[in-house]
Formats: structure tokens, C-alpha cells, sequence
């Protein structure tokens, strides 16, 4: 299952990882996941992320987990949206919002991988990837 959706392999790990309060995740390199690895750090879901390579090519990234002070979760939930056996797409009027924009939509679009508000304010619709609050 994991290798036929690897977004939704992404997103388990992240969220098993989560779970178990884990420092670091390590999740097959691919150019998308780095997309959204770059966006959950931009929008504060995650402390880092870094490639790490093998034999000089890239193989893993490496994403460090966030908690708050108390030890609470900073990713509360983390779901895939858009699966290979029913794609989701949204048209810029109808991009959700993720509970009143305290989390986030991640959205593939033709301007790149987007989160619901870039997408908003780039006027761009496209498949909705994953929700994350």
C-alpha cells in the first residue's frame, strides 16, 4: 500500500512519528515530498527538514517533529485528502479552509505545491494533497 501512495505514506509516517512524541522521521526522498516538507516547516508544522543522501544521490529526507513547551502536539491531525482512486481538485472559489485558517490545506497547482492561502491569494485552484491542523 505505502509504495502505491507515497504522500499517504508520508503523512502516516509523520503522524505515527507524532504519536510517539519521535524527534526525527525519515521518509523516502522524492521532489514532492519535499514540497510539502518545505511548506509544513514554512507554516511552523515542523522544527526542519534536511536531505540526506546516499551514495551521493538524495534518499531521505529527514524531517525534525515540533512539540510545544508542554510536550503538545503541534500537528494535531494530518490527512490525505486526494487518493489515486478518487482525486480531489478545487477550484480557486472552493479551496477549503482548514478550521476558520488555523490549519492548513497543501495544494498541488499549476504554480507548484501551494498551501490553501497562497493558492487563494494566486488566484489557483488544484488537487487538494493533505489537510493539516
Amino acid at each position: 500500500m505505502s509504495m502505491m501512495d507515497p504522500i499517504a505514506d508520508m503523512l502516516t509516517r509523520i503522524r505515527n512519528a507524532n504519536h510517539v512524541y519521535k524527534e526525527k522521521v525519515d521518509i523516502p526522498y522524492s521532489k514532492l515530498k519535499m514540497e510539502i516538507a518545505r511548506i509544513l516547516s514554512e507554516e511552523g508544522f515542523i522544527r526542519n527538514y534536511k536531505v540526506v543522501e546516499e551514495k551521493g544521490r538524495p534518499a531521505w529526507i529527514r524531517i525534525s517533529l515540533k512539540y510545544g513547551e508542554k510536550r503538545e502536539k503541534v500537528i494535531t491531525t494530518i490527512n490525505r485528502v486526494s487518493r489515486s482512486g478518487r482525486r480531489v481538485y478545487s477550484g480557486k472559489a472552493r479551496i477549503p479552509k482548514v478550521i476558520g485558517g488555523l490549519g492548513i490545506a497543501i495544494l498541488s497547482t499549476s504554480k507548484g505545491i501551494l498551501t490553501d492561502q497562497q493558492a487563494r491569494r494566486q488566484g489557483v485552484g488544484g488537487e487538494v494533497l493533505c489537510l493539516v491542523h
